[in-house]
């Protein structure tokens, strides 16, 4: 009988609460409607801009260029979408007090943690079925084949991870929630710039800095979902002549274990515990 009563009181998986906690977070998420017309409809608008700007050819090779900046985009808007979303939303609930509620119940940090990257997987589904839509029903860029859905996967699963992670890292450096948009969003802009999404053939850039970005995951991210849509031709405007998934695996794991680790360093659930 103790033994039932036990069990029937034993507190939830770490798994089930961080469920229950990421169903909490999009609830709150949806309240905000301009937090959603923000975050889905920016990426998509830049998107836009940059392909009737920008929209002719490449040569010989029969792609707009609409249809580069298509593929591309999609690392911005995971970018944007998980490591700013994470790091602003961490550094408001550290402000707010919503923490600090939260460390007095028997919720684990872990917990806390997988809600948000459940929030950030919601919403980075959404933007790349937006920024896709908007590829394919507007600058005609084509599905790719199913092989090349498996590889988008992964890529597409780990990015969001490295970044969403990097983003609870870097939350721990923002003084105050109402500057966190603005901290945030300045290395996003300006890896956009240097990794090949806004620029495109990316070996237009010094050779410096396509060194600087190689050490980035969003140079690969761009790369890797380039890959994903454009036809294999197109390899031959990546900086290496190559797609370079192996190596897009390797550094995407890398900062994936780099921003964990971070986290376990880094993580406090309020103000003073700097």
């Amino acid at each position: 009988m103790t033994t039932a009563l036990r069990r029937s009181v034993a507190p939830p998986s770490t798994l089930g609460s961080g469920l229950s906690r990421g169903r909490v977070e999009l609830l709150m998420f949806l309240r905000d409607r301009t937090a959603m017309v923000f975050t889905f409809a920016f990426p998509a608008m830049i998107l836009l801009l940059f392909g009737a700007i920008f929209g002719g050819d490449h040569d010989q090779s029969g792609v707009s260029a609409s249809q580069v900046y298509s593929a591309s985009m999609i690392a911005y808007g995971a970018l944007s979408t998980a490591f700013v979303t994470m790091g602003s939303g961490l550094a408001m609930d550290r402000e707010d007090g919503t923490l600090k509620r939260l460390r007095g119940t028997p919720i684990p940090a872990a917990s806390y943690l997988l809600g948000k990257l459940v929030l950030v997987l919601v919403l980075s589904i959404v933007e790349v079925v937006v920024l896709v839509g908007v590829g394919a029903l507007v600058f005609g860029i084509p599905m790719p084949e199913p092989s090349h859905w498996a590889t988008f996967a992964w890529i597409f699963l780990l990015s969001i991870t490295s970044c969403g992670l990097l983003g609870v890292a870097v939350s721990a450096m923002v003084g105050h929630a109402r500057t966190a948009g603005t901290i945030l969003t300045v290395p996003v802009v300006a890896l956009q710039f240097i990794s090949g999404v806004f620029i495109h053939p990316i070996t237009q850039l010094p050779h410096w800095l396509i060194v600087v970005a190689s050490f980035f995951p969003v140079k690969w991210m761009s790369q890797g979902f380039r890959y994903v849509f454009l036809p294999d031709n197109m390899k031959a405007l990546e900086a290496a002549g190559q797609w370079e998934l192996g190596r897009t695996a390797s550094v995407l794991v890398a900062w994936t274990v780099i921003g964990l680790v971070l986290c376990l360093v880094t993580f406090r659930w309020n103000q003073k515990d700097r």
